[in-house]
């Protein structure tokens, strides 16, 4: 029998279950209380239209997606119940877990949830440096990303949210009944692979150094030749964090900048890409110029 084939995924409703979510949020997040959601906030949020989604070895919990029913502010003009959106948090697997796709089984289960409720969006943020999250909230998952936050949570270190003084995140948009979204879950929609993506003239705009245990961003970034734009970031982010935290506060200000300008530019995130280049294993974002197609569209 498979390991995963023991795994469930299952909603969690009284009040002892929430207490056990909030411990397994401290196994990433410490016991820092502006990282924690607590288990009387977790009942509450399930009360109100919400979920915590668990998943489980056979009785033990070894990962949790939380969900609040919420509504776009940017579209305040229009009734709420044209807005309505589920604001997922806080995804957390224990280690022993990870990489067996546990966390996107979390994330399709919400995304059943979103879809019986009649809810078309799911919306969360992420650290843009996390190759494993990019890979999967893009190229997995199908999700965009039209907004680049900087300093989403402040700039206060230490609180598990700010890594150096920076709380960077880029807002990912995942509309759970387009067309796209089907396709790529189905894999019905073909993933492009880097040949062809520079075949299409993609510009490849801060290509990284080889020749150093840490790729060094390169010190002179491209301008997009086209409707295309490759953006590079480590793939070793976390172990850099720890060996070379230095490095790591420099990628967090590149990526800001490149981001930040390419955005500026009318670009979004449109995919992510895991692939040998030039002899090295790199990660790219995938950035395509907004020509005003509606995601929402099914």
């Amino acid at each position: 029998m498979n390991a995963n084939d023991k795994i469930t995924i299952r909603t969690i409703h009284t009040l002892d279950e929430m207490y056990e979510a909030a411990d397994l949020q401290r196994i990433y997040w410490g016991n820092e209380i502006e990282s924690l959601v607590p288990a009387h906030m977790l009942y509450t949020i399930v009360s109100y239209g919400g979920h915590v989604i668990c998943a489980f070895n056979e009785d033990r919990m070894i990962g949790l997606l939380i969900g609040l029913l919420g509504t776009n502010v940017e579209e305040s003009h229009r009734p709420a119940m044209a807005n309505l959106l589920i604001a997922s948090k806080r995804m957390v697997v224990l280690p022993d877990y990870r990489s067996g796709g546990i966390g996107q089984r979390l994330k399709l289960y919400q995304r059943e949830l979103a879809i019986k409720q009649g809810i078309r969006l799911v919306t969360w943020t992420f650290d843009p440096l996390r190759a494993p999250n990019a890979h999967l909230n893009l190229r997995k998952l199908g999700g965009i990303g039209q907004v680049y936050k900087e300093n989403l949570y402040g700039t206060r270190d230490g609180n598990g949210l700010a890594l150096f003084g920076v709380s960077d995140r880029l807002a990912l948009e995942w509309w759970v009944t387009n067309r796209r979204v089907d396709e790529r879950l189905n894999g019905t929609r073909p993933d492009l692979a880097l040949p062809q993506y520079l075949e299409a003239n993609a510009t490849l705009i801060n290509p990284t150094q080889a020749g150093a245990e840490f790729v060094l961003p390169s010190v002179q970034v491209i301008d997009p030749a086209g409707a295309l734009a490759l953006v590079e970031i480590p793939l070793n982010f976390g172990q850099m964090i720890e060996q070379d935290p230095t490095l790591a506060h420099d990628w967090q200000l590149h990526i800001r900048e490149v981001m930040t300008k390419l955005f500026g530019l009318g670009f979004i995130v449109t995919d992510f890409l895991r692939e040998i280049h030039e002899g090295r294993d790199r990660g790219f974002y995938v950035m395509s110029y907004d020509y005003g197609f509606d995601f929402s569209i099914d």
